[in-house]
C-alpha cells in the first residue's frame, strides 16, 4: 500500500508540474504560442488549453476533489495527449517529438491505474 501511494503520488506530481505549472509559467511567450501556430491551430486554442491543463492538474493533485471529476480529468488528458501525438505526427511526420505526450501519456496512465488501486470504490 505505502510503495502504491509513493508510485501515484511521484506520478501525479510529474503530471502537476509538466502539464500545470509548466504551461502555466510559459503559455504566452512567443515560443508556446509559436508551437500552437506551427501545428495550425489559433491563439486562443492555447490559451484555452492551457486553463484544461491547470483546472485538470489541480483536480488531480487535490485530494478532497470527488472520484468522478478525477476521472474527467483523467480522460481530459488522454485525448490531450494523444491528439498532440497525432497533431505532431501529421505537421511533422513521425519523428522524436510525437515520443513527448507518448511518455507523458504513460506517466498518466501509472498515475491512474494506482489512483484505482489506492481508491477501488471509484467506478
Amino acid at each position: 500500500m505505502k510503495s502504491t501511494k509513493t508510485i501515484f503520488w511521484v506520478s501525479t506530481v510529474l503530471i502537476f508540474l509538466f502539464e500545470g505549472v509548466m504551461p502555466a509559467l510559459t503559455s504566452q511567450t512567443e515560443e508556446a504560442k509559436e508551437g500552437i501556430r506551427h501545428l495550425g491551430y489559433p491563439d486562443y486554442f492555447g490559451v484555452a488549453l492551457t486553463v484544461f491543463k491547470v483546472l485538470g492538474t489541480l483536480i488531480l493533485i487535490i485530494p478532497q476533489v470527488p472520484g468522478r471529476l478525477k476521472e474527467w480529468a483523467y480522460a481530459g488528458f488522454i485525448f490531450d495527449f494523444t491528439f498532440a501525438a497525432i497533431s505532431l505526427w501529421a505537421v511533422d511526420g513521425f519523428g522524436p517529438t510525437i515520443l513527448i505526450p507518448v511518455v507523458v501519456l504513460a506517466v498518466l496512465m501509472v498515475s491512474y491505474i494506482s489512483y484505482h488501486k489506492l481508491h477501488p470504490e471509484v467506478k
